[in-house]
């Protein structure tokens, strides 16, 4: 049948309609067996080809979902078929009927299962009739279980939209507790990270400053003697270091997100200004977005200013932020020299910024669309969803 059962409620419905048709079919055999027409070889023939198609159905659940309307059609056409020939040789076979009701009724589209379980009811009333006389019973008893069938495939589909409306719910609950794992975990980072900053701060940038300082006094008051060049040299190196710490130290610690993300960004544009590159933000002045996704945008947007500074040489770079309805957009494009994107895989140096951002990207269902050719400049593109 093509139904994927949803509950275990679904799977003894299936299970016994299974064994009533195989205790019906089994009913007709036995009938043919004790009477022994002139027809029993035909009659066993159509019993068999009816088991066989029964069986035969269960591959109507494999069909695609296009087509497996018109696969169902055809095999309940095959199977009627068959028990119409076989309703003629035997009159038990009208018992038939009662497992076809639901196989209609759950195969069929929506209008058309009740009108062919009439059309069934009428013909079984008329084959009773034909083969033993028109009787109250043999009326009233398709008749009843026709209107059974119809009841019981009604509560069928209503199990069927409650079960899949629980799917539903239960997924968008498991997602609802991945977003609150993934915004914990991100948390925790962040809370890491910005230890790790002040660490270093406190720690590695301080000694640097002071080992710098030493030297530039050391090479102040014996600035003509031997090793002065070293000195130079020591100094000029050390100072190099601290700034490249310093640079660490700015992107471990975003800039507080209690003014709002568009003055996290400016404040980030004018760190990377006194570094030398002109960053231009255009952005919103209020955004009503979820601190998860500020926080997202504000490192995505620090970690592709770092890969700007790092590898475009470039002279300016534009981080544009626009949210429309339940959309939020990021841009960052610059005016370096660009790269072929088709690279960015081999070299895993340098596209590691990128794949930070990416996995970022992909922690919230958003996308990432990098577009860039050597000496055209790179413009990154992040899309997600807002959940408010």
């Amino acid at each position: 049948m093509a139904h994927s059962p949803l509950t275990p409620v679904f799977v003894g419905l299936r299970s016994g309609l299974h064994v009533l048709s195989a205790a019906l079919l089994v009913l007709v055999v036995v009938r043919v067996v004790v009477v022994r027409a002139d027809t029993l070889w035909l009659s066993l023939g159509c019993a068999v080809l009816f088991a066989a198609l029964y069986i035969a159905g269960a591959g109507v659940a494999r069909v695609a979902a296009p087509s497996r309307v018109v696969a169902g059609a055809a095999w309940l056409a095959a199977l009627t078929s068959v028990w119409a020939g076989l309703l003629v040789l035997v009159p038990e076979a009208a018992y038939l009927v009662f497992p076809l009701f639901f196989l209609y009724l759950h195969v069929l589209p929506r209008a058309v299962g009740p009108a062919v379980v009439l059309f069934t009811t009428g013909l079984a009333i008329v084959a009773l009739g034909l083969h033993s006389g028109f009787t109250v019973g043999g009326v009233v008893g398709p008749l009843i279980g026709a209107g059974v069938a119809l009841l019981i495939g009604l509560g069928y589909r209503a199990l069927a939209r409650e079960a899949a409306e629980r799917e539903a719910l239960v997924a968008e609950l498991i997602a609802t507790r991945d977003r609150l794992v993934a915004s914990e975990r991100e948390q925790g980072m962040l809370a890491e990270r910005s230890r790790l900053a002040r660490d270093i701060h406190d720690t590695v940038a301080q000694s640097l400053s002071s080992i710098q300082m030493l030297l530039h006094a050391a090479e102040a008051a014996a600035p003509d003697r031997p090793g002065a060049e070293h000195l130079s040299l020591a100094r000029q190196t050390a100072a190099d270091a601290l700034a490249d710490t310093r640079r660490f130290i700015r992107e471990l610690s975003p800039p507080a997100l209690d003014q709002g993300l568009t003055s996290a960004l400016l404040r980030v544009a004018e760190q990377w200004q006194r570094d030398g590159l002109r960053v231009v933000v255009e952005a919103p002045p209020q955004l009503d977005l979820p601190m998860d996704t500020q926080t997202a945008l504000l490192r995505i947007t620090q970690g592709a200013l770092a890969n700007v500074a790092q590898h475009a040489r470039a002279d300016e770079a534009h981080v544009e932020l626009t949210v429309e309805g339940d959309r939020v957009r990021l841009r960052v494009a610059d005016d370096g020299v660009g790269f072929d994107t088709a690279d960015v895989p081999r070299n895993g140096t340098d596209s590691f910024g990128l794949r930070a951002i990416r996995e970022r990207v992909e922690q919230l269902d958003g996308t990432l669309v990098v577009e860039s050719s050597p000496g055209r400049g790179t413009r990154l593109i992040v899309g997600m969803g807002v959940t408010r």
